[in-house]
């Protein structure tokens, strides 16, 4: 539905405009005086506005003159029952989205304000988007410098000057969503939209209408012809995030595209082209994924012309006081907190804590601090508990017993393997570099004394 108003003097156009597009469901408001609706229109309040270009007190040109410098851009569709290419280009040039003349069917008109309601979304959507990524290049950038970051940021402008496909691997919350904007904004295709889609956060179905658009009718729901983010992003990049969870129909569709640039939205026949640098990124291990065909072969090798792996926290802990330091800042700017610095104590803590969660985490907990902490200065007594607290409930362990310390982070460490490998005693022996023999032994150890005190042991049944 569509807030329309319709602009001009004769009572019985009006009249008959309201019925025809009240019966599409629009909202129609009426005006025979055209300085009353361009008071009423300047504040954006419509989405379309059918404007006659012949009345008294004031023409439709100077109507659009007035209504463009307001600063409002509502699409404008002209009336006239004295039709001249002069006016029709005046019109045009002055901002007015169409031209029609009066003898127009009830058909033409629909289609018109159809049309120009998907313009004036496309419009604003861009606009949207355009905001969005010149404020991601503004606020957000690698931080770190680092031998690891150092590295990664001198793979990525090499990176960066292809227009090949590109897939980001790391753990949750390294930051492979800003890997991929900085590939964008260092490539060609800089000027150009990034487009962004969680692959994760949609139904197959849902996720299809994305990424190739749908046409009206398509299925329930779909009221208008809408385009997806292949042609939205024409000339520029589609950041496909969780690519691992996208349906193997769909994969098929997408790997496709990214050969023959070719699509079809959902309910159409007619094949489309887009010129799109795809980036994909993933938390899994897609070569596992491969092997045990949750994810097509040919795909993978297609995302996977120019991988970039971003490091863990963990990996590059000498970057952890400049992260904070750029964090804390961000918290000053964009929360109203005062300026806090860290105490060397603090900072300590910080860095010799294991971030299971990543940068993700690191800035969570900064922009927390920033928040509670009473005074200028944030020491190690309030951040304490929240790392053990983290700590805790990562490992399952909350103290470490007097004279057993050493065996209860080697247990830790274990347990912690084993769950990132859902159970599977050959991959975590591998990790840990022990015999699978001494792993299931120490296992078996464990789950006895887990009997003993009612304690369950994280994949003490799992398969070899």
């Amino acid at each position: 539905m569509a807030h329309i108003a319709v602009v001009d003097d004769k009572e019985i156009l009006r009249d008959s405009l309201s019925a025809t597009l009240s019966r599409e469901d629009h909202c129609v408001v009426t005006f025979a005086d055209p300085v009353e609706a361009l008071t009423a229109t300047k504040g954006g309040a419509f989405d379309v506005i059918l404007l006659d270009l012949r009345m008294p007190r004031m023409d439709g040109l100077t109507f659009i003159r007035e209504l463009r410098g307001s600063g409002c851009d509502t699409p404008i569709i002209v009336m006239t029952a004295f039709a001249t290419v002069a006016t029709a280009v005046e019109a045009m040039k002055l901002g007015a989205f169409d031209y029609v003349q009066k003898s127009f069917e009830a058909e033409t008109i629909t289609v018109l304000i159809e049309r120009a309601i998907e313009h004036s979304r496309l419009r604003k959507e861009n606009e949207a988007l355009r905001t969005s990524v010149d404020d991601l290049r503004k606020r957000r950038t690698l931080v770190g410098r680092g031998r690891r970051m150092t590295a990664l940021r001198q793979e990525l402008d090499r990176v960066a000057a292809s227009h090949a496909t590109v897939l980001i691997t790391g753990e949750s919350g390294t930051g492979k969503e800003l890997v991929a904007s900085y590939i964008h904004h260092a490539s060609p295709r800089a000027e150009r939209p990034m487009l962004c889609l969680n692959c994760a956060a949609l139904s197959a179905n849902l996720l299809e209408s994305e990424l190739f658009g749908h046409e009206r009718g398509a299925f329930t729901g779909a009221d208008r012809t809408r385009k997806g983010r292949f042609e939205l992003a024409d000339g520029g990049t589609l950041l496909l995030d969780e690519i691992s969870e996208m349906s193997p129909p769909l994969q098929a569709k997408l790997l496709r595209v990214l050969q023959e640039g070719e699509f079809e939205r959902v309910g159409s026949s007619t094949t489309r082209r887009a010129d799109v640098r795809v980036i994909a990124t993933t938390n899994r291990n897609l070569d596992d994924w491969v092997s045990q065909k949750r994810f097509r072969a040919d795909l993978y090798y297609r995302l996977n012309v120019l991988p970039a792996s971003v490091p863990t926290l963990r990996d590059r802990a000498e970057d952890i006081p400049e992260l904070v330091e750029f964090f804390l800042h961000q918290a000053t700017i964009h929360e109203g907190s005062a300026t806090r610095s860290v105490t060397p104590g603090a900072m300590r803590l910080l860095s010799g804590y294991s971030w299971p969660g990543n940068v993700r985490e690191l800035e969570n907990l900064c922009r927390r601090a920033a928040t509670l902490c009473r005074s200028d200065v944030i020491d190690a007594d309030l951040i304490e508990p929240w790392l053990r607290a983290t700590s805790s409930a990562e490992s399952g362990v909350e103290t470490l017993r007097e004279g057993r310390m050493l065996e209860d982070m080697e247990r830790q460490l274990i347990e912690r393997i084993l769950a990132r490998h859902s159970g599977h005693r050959v991959k975590t022996a591998k990790t840990l570099g022990m015999g699978v023999r001494t792993l299931g032994m120490k296992l078996k150890q464990w789950r006895d004394e887990g009997h003993e005190h009612g304690r369950t042991l994280v994949g003490a049944g799992a398969e070899m």
